[in-house]
């Protein structure tokens, strides 16, 4: 089936679930970044056109990465806590950019989405799902959902078309990693209508002093072993920090695997990045978290989550160490060679 095929036959299925509904509540992830913030958003604008469906969005994190709640501010988003929703108070549960089972979200367990729009790969638990979009071959969840307001006639106000645009060349950093025809595609059709100055601000957004010490605590921890840069940032209250530092580590010109752990709410948050495309990311990060934790990702990025519940600091630790050497074990590193990336 051709893409706008397949995007005219789920729209029609999108609408049929709205129908006779009032109340949809579409969860994203924890710390959600820039590409799930705009698909929510865009999913909330067909509701609201398509079947007049009252909408929350709720996320069970914090958005703590500057250009986030530099996009967060601009659209006037008010995002609810998942600790703090009374579920059956929704008629519908729709995810996107995420999916049931995934560690990265905060839907209770017992419950199952009605709509799960994701371009992450599908989850076995997501097949039950009663109406699913999964285009793993996509660059950006939020491509999808440009396809969608295409189909259904809606032009995109400026707000929604700039986080749209900014969410796709995130995801896909400005088309050089991973896109498809499908985000380029959408890129041209959003840039007449986004605020090309609010972008630039949203890019440069403002980060709290805390920042700084953060980045010097990563990088003075950090640890070249062959091919890759480790580092760890302890206890944080800023997550997206941690894919932050594994992108900053990826620029050095020597490196090809990065990994950065981090502390916070209970787990063992984890992200790696490559610039290499033939050892998939997803799989090495399953394979660091197997049996212990959740993961995934795509070919150059990922990231996973290993519950830290009830574990003292001594287990903690070992912890870390057992996941740095099945990442140095999976990318075939040498774990006995270990230097500082700076000097102290």
């Amino acid at each position: 089936m051709r893409a706008a095929e397949k995007t005219g036959s789920k729209l029609q299925k999108l609408t049929e679930l709205f129908a006779g509904k009032a109340y949809l509540l579409i969860i994203i992830q924890d710390n959600p970044d820039p590409d799930c913030i705009a698909a929510a958003v865009a999913l909330r604008k067909l509701a609201n056109s398509m079947a007049n469906l009252q909408c929350s969005i709720a996320c069970g994190g914090t958005v703590g990465r500057g250009e986030n709640r530099a996009l967060v501010k601009y659209l006037g988003l008010n995002l609810r806590n998942c600790g703090e929703i009374d579920y059956s108070k929704f008629d519908l549960l729709a995810m996107v950019d995420t999916q049931p089972g995934t560690g990265n979200n905060s839907l209770p367990t017992q419950l199952l989405p009605n709509i799960v729009v994701d371009h992450h790969p599908i989850r076995q638990l997501t097949r039950t799902v009663p109406f699913t979009d999964i285009r793993s071959g996509y660059g950006s969840t939020s491509t999808i959902f440009v396809e969608y307001l295409i189909e259904a006639g809606i032009t995109p106000e400026t707000p929604l078309a700039t986080a749209l645009l900014y969410g796709i060349r995130s995801d896909t950093q400005d088309l050089g990693r991973e896109a498809a025809r499908a985000d380029i595609e959408a890129i041209q059709f959003l840039y007449p209508f986004a605020n090309k100055r609010m972008l630039s601000i949203i890019q440069r957004g403002k980060v709290p002093r805390v920042y700084y010490q953060m980045l010097a605590d990563a990088l003075g921890n950090a640890r070249v072993q062959g091919p890759a840069i480790i580092t760890e940032l302890g206890e944080i209250d800023n997550p997206d920090m941690i894919a932050e530092v594994a992108d900053l580590l990826l620029r050095d010109d020597e490196t090809t695997w990065t990994m950065c752990t981090g502390l916070w709410n209970d787990k063992l948050l984890i992200s790696i990045r490559t610039s290499e495309e033939n050892n998939v990311a997803e799989h090495v990060m399953k394979r660091m978290v197997f049996r212990k934790g959740t993961g995934g990702g795509h070919l150059t990025y990922a990231g996973g989550q290993v519950p830290l519940a009830n574990t003292t600091k001594a287990e903690r630790q070992k912890l870390e160490r057992h996941i740095e050497e099945k990442f140095l074990k999976a990318i075939g590193a040498d774990a006995a060679t270990s230097a500082r990336l700076v000097k102290a």
